[in-house]
């Protein structure tokens, strides 16, 4: 059955500029380009290598623009944009790409989330592709079944028992269905051809294969597909994935219920169920409780974004499962009580942080899956409670963390009295990636990618050329004691975990004006949310907003910080009772990878990536300005 649930009642999809080919002409051309792909392995090597990319921070124009953290992605948009796709169309094409060239980040094997502006509409969606847990799991599924004790995290990680059902796949089919113009099999081919054709192997990929090392080695298709030789490969070589390549031209022929329904999920299963474990490895790789029913019963959703209003501008982000666009929107709304002023950057950071500080308070006290537990999303997002809220933060002195989390009952008081207990913050692992696209009628994407950890379980689909993602351990792992408040997050059947992801627009007068989001796990919120104080507030422009040194204030006795933001700032900080400690990483020091775009007059759009974090992204526009 097709992925999406709405597909009957789907609009028709704008008119494709000229007349394209025909499906039956278009499944050849794939056919013909992967034999071409596929002979071009036996060209000597020194003969295909392509060359290392060059990376591009910032890129001004017009005709539509894409940033993501590798310039193969962001070229597999732009030209999906330059043949006349739309912002969709890209966005999917590069989270294909993504796929083969940051496999430890995105894959087929994980979910996300995707905000969507439609030009044609005026309206702002939201696609939730997160993973579900399988119909099996409950509440105590993280519990050593022989100590009653939470399983520890590395053996939670690297597991079948951590794999959610993966979402990706039915959320490009759900984003094409409704707001697409290309097929995905079109969409496909720049991906196999990178796989096939291999890239080239960057500081940021090796490092990243080299801190898994141990554990893909004890997992035979892993460590045979991403340790060749016994290592990691080299910087500089090529790095290529036919297993990969031939997925993608399965999919592309037989759809994505091959994936759900067909032999491809039977695999999964199987895979989940049994891990291809050495023999000889000693690590405790516990199996998964996945089923084929579970992803037959798997479906992505469009669910109304959330909103605020800030600052004379509407910002729009994720709904639960993910905390993202209601922990940001909460923040924004208890700032919106403060003037914030550029000539003061350390008072308007004092207000980021205590705001912070507070909506994480109530983020782990009431935000979960809306769909299996009440989430009170609308009082979370009133202006009383953001007032309740707000009459908290001193303007000269730091709330001691952790704080309480609030009632959002909808009966505010001017004031209440400042609490002391709050849940543990949840580890949430910072491995994700995000890419904005925006096309010339004026539709914009804000996508975020994620298998969880780098690497995600460390499990590869034998043959397949894909790792499963661990989502699952973003549930809590224990329930609380008795007489506790509830927690939303405990696992429970088809359940999402909640995440931190924040694929954010922001818009003036009914039109797009920014697109943002961030890897980074809990820090997700934190990093977006300032990225915005910078642009709208302290009027960087957004270049600056995103190089900015971050920090990060989770509801924890600490502010952890860039080395560079407690040089700048941690002083007059301290003075005002934050603890500012350098960021423990992964990566150690560096909060986020954020990838941005801004409209800057009708038809005008800058694209920005990161210059250095994580080995820096790449921006590109359709037509550049001179």
């Amino acid at each position: 059955m097709p992925r999406s649930p709405s597909s009957s009642k789907t609009p028709s999809p704008r008119p494709r500029p000229g007349s394209g080919p025909s499906r039956a002409r278009r499944r050849a051309a794939v056919l013909v380009l992967a034999l071409a792909a596929t002979a071009s392995l036996t060209v000597p090597a020194a003969a295909t290598h392509p060359r290392p990319p060059v990376k591009q921070p910032v890129a001004t124009g017009y005709g539509g623009a894409v940033s993501t953290v590798d310039p193969d992605a962001s070229r597999t948009a732009l030209e999906v944009l330059r043949q006349g796709g739309n912002a969709m169309d890209a966005a999917v094409a590069a989270g294909a790409t993504l796929g083969v060239t940051e496999p430890y980040v995105a894959a087929i094997g994980g979910g996300g989330y995707l905000t969507y502006y439609d030009a044609k509409t005026r309206r702002v969606h939201a696609i939730d592709g997160r993973e579900f847990a399988p119909k099996r799991m409950g509440p105590d599924a993280f519990l050593d079944p022989a100590t009653g004790a939470p399983l520890p995290f590395d053996q939670a990680v690297t597991s079948g028992l951590g794999v959610g059902v993966p979402g990706t796949l039915a959320q490009w089919d759900l984003g094409l269905r409704r707001f697409g113009t290309r097929d995905l099999d079109d969409l496909l081919r720049p991906a196999i051809r990178i796989a096939d054709r291999g890239f080239v192997v960057d500081q940021e990929f090796h490092d990243q294969t080299a801190a898994n090392a141990a554990r893909f080695r004890d997992i035979v298709p892993t460590r045979e597909l991403f340790l060749p030789d016994g290592k990691p490969p080299a910087v500089g070589s090529v790095f290529r994935n036919p297993d990969l390549a031939d997925t993608y031209r399965q999919v592309a022929k037989r759809g994505t219920d091959w994936f759900y329904e067909g032999r491809l999920g039977k695999e999964i299963v199987r895979t989940v169920a049994r891990p291809p474990v050495d023999p000889s490895s000693t690590r405790n790789v516990r199996p998964g409780l996945m089923t084929r029913d579970d992803l037959d019963a798997y479906r992505a959703l469009v669910r109304e974004p959330t909103h605020v209003a800030y600052r004379g501008m509407d910002v729009y982000g994720m709904p639960p499962s993910s905390s993202g666009g209601a922990t940001v929107g909460e923040a924004l709304n208890i700032l919106g009580n403060f003037r914030l002023d550029r000539r003061d950057p350390v008072t308007a950071l004092h207000y980021y942080l205590e705001a912070s500080k507070l909506a994480y308070a109530d983020r782990a006290r009431y935000l979960g899956d809306a769909d299996k537990v009440n989430v009170p999303l609308a009082e979370l997002l009133a202006p009383g409670f953001a007032r309740e809220r707000a009459c908290l933060i001193k303007p000269n002195e730091a709330a001691v963390a952790p704080v309480a989390p609030g009632s959002p009952d909808g009966v505010y008081e001017p004031c209440v009295p400042p609490g002391t207990q709050t849940r543990a913050l949840a580890f949430e692992g910072p491995q994700t990636t995000h890419l904005v696209v925006a096309d010339r009628w004026g539709d914009v994407a804000a996508y975020t990618i994620s298998i969880e950890q780098f690497g995600g379980s460390g499990i590869t689909v034998p043959g397949r050329g894909f790792l499963l993602n661990n989502q699952l351990t973003d549930f809590s792992f224990q329930p609380p004691p008795p007489g506790s408040p509830p927690d939303p997050n405990l696992p429970g059947p088809r359940k999402r975990p909640r995440s931190s992801m924040a694929p954010t627009l922001v818009l003036k007068d009914g039109s797009p004006r920014l697109a943002l989001g961030t890897p980074g796990g809990s820090t997700i919120i934190t990093t977006v949310l300032q990225i915005l104080i910078n642009r709208l507030d302290l009027g960087m422009t957004l270049p600056a907003a995103l190089t900015a040194p971050r920090a990060t204030q989770r509801n924890t006795p600490q502010v952890f910080a860039e080395q560079a933001f407690i040089d700048a700032y941690g002083r007059e900080l301290a003075a005002r009772g934050h603890r500012l400690d350098p960021f423990p990483g992964p990566p150690t020091g560096v909060i986020g990878a954020a990838t941005a775009l801004e409209i800057l007059r009708p038809g005008l759009v800058q694209a920005v990536a990161e210059p250095t974090r994580r080995g820096g992204g790449s921006a590109l526009v359709v037509r550049p300005v001179e």
